[in-house]
């Protein structure tokens, strides 16, 4: 039994009359009693009494009107829902981004807009280590990811996009010596106190601060370590060490703490988006359709 059937039983069901319902079909009146006797024969009962003036419904045929009924509006609604996921209207968009990721404006207003441009799109947002979104998007748990990575080449299977680069700064109490410095080298910093990511937690700036004070001729004394980056200011405000961090960090307030920029050369972290490198799914493009015409190079 196929819905074309169903639609041509209800046809005749509603009009009670097969030349009305043959022309509401706009099909011949011929074809569809064959139709209609074909069904019948497939079911094995008689769906309607016909006489030389008036087709009725039998028992059966009443039963199976609000069934055909409910089979097609329920096909309806699912080809029309089929076709909103086709179009990046419906469905789920999972998106991570780093510690700093939400105070970027590209990442807020392109989250914004896409809220108003796909109200149906289910949001799921998780902060993440670049490199364990790295790992979610390859595994297929994640679609879109903004990541810290300076490194020339993705990772293979994914694409990046450069959204902006950001100076690192130095955060330090603001009694401490160099804290009047409008840019500081990290020479200066060799006998500090650093506090940085935990090693194995996959954030890319444990490696980066690695290269950029063995640059500067020493390695970097870790005395605490703490995975939010929220965290390893407050410490900073504590007095328990100084810290290297993305600039746009600095709009978190913390009392008795700041930030100056860092002079080395490539004392900076990129952001990037990441996605599959074959991903075709329109939510995916929806999204980055309304955040890639304001990145910055």
């Amino acid at each position: 039994m196929e819905l074309r059937h169903l639609r041509y039983f209800v046809a005749v069901a509603e009009e009670l009359h097969f030349t009305r319902a043959a022309a509401r079909l706009h099909i011949g009146q011929p074809p569809l009693s064959q139709q209609i006797q074909a069904l019948e024969a497939e079911l094995g009962v008689s769906l309607f009494h016909r006489t030389r003036r008036s087709v009725q419904l039998t028992e059966a045929g009443r039963h199976l009107l609000e069934r055909a009924r409910t089979i097609l509006a329920a096909s309806t609604d699912v080809a029309a829902e089929l076709q909103r996921i086709a179009r990046g209207e419906s469905g789920e968009l999972r998106i991570a981004f780093t510690s700093s990721g939400l105070l970027i404006p590209e990442l807020r207003s392109a989250l914004k807009t896409y809220r108003q441009r796909y109200p149906g799109v289910s949001l799921r947002l998780s902060e993440m280590y670049t490199h364990a979104q790295f790992a979610a998007l390859i595994a297929g748990e994640l679609d879109v990811g903004f990541v810290r990575y300076n490194e020339p080449a993705a990772p293979a299977g994914l694409r990046l996009q450069l959204l902006r680069r950001d100076r690192l700064c130095l955060i330090l109490p603001d009694d401490h010596p160099l804290a009047s410095q409008p840019r500081i080298h990290l020479a200066d910093c060799r006998n500090e106190a650093f506090i940085g990511y935990p090693a194995g937690a996959g954030a890319s700036l444990v490696d980066y601060l690695q290269a950029l004070c063995r640059n500067a001729g020493f390695e970097p004394h870790i005395t605490q370590e703490a995975r939010e980056a929220q965290t390893q200011i407050g410490l900073v405000a504590a007095g328990i060490g100084v810290a290297v961090l993305a600039e746009p960090l600095a709009l978190i307030r913390v009392e008795g703490v700041r930030f100056i920029p860092l002079a080395d050369p490539g004392a900076e972290v990129c952001m990037a988006l990441a996605t599959r490198a074959e991903e075709a799914s329109p939510r995916v493009q929806g999204f980055m359709n309304g955040l890639l015409p304001a990145r910055v190079d």
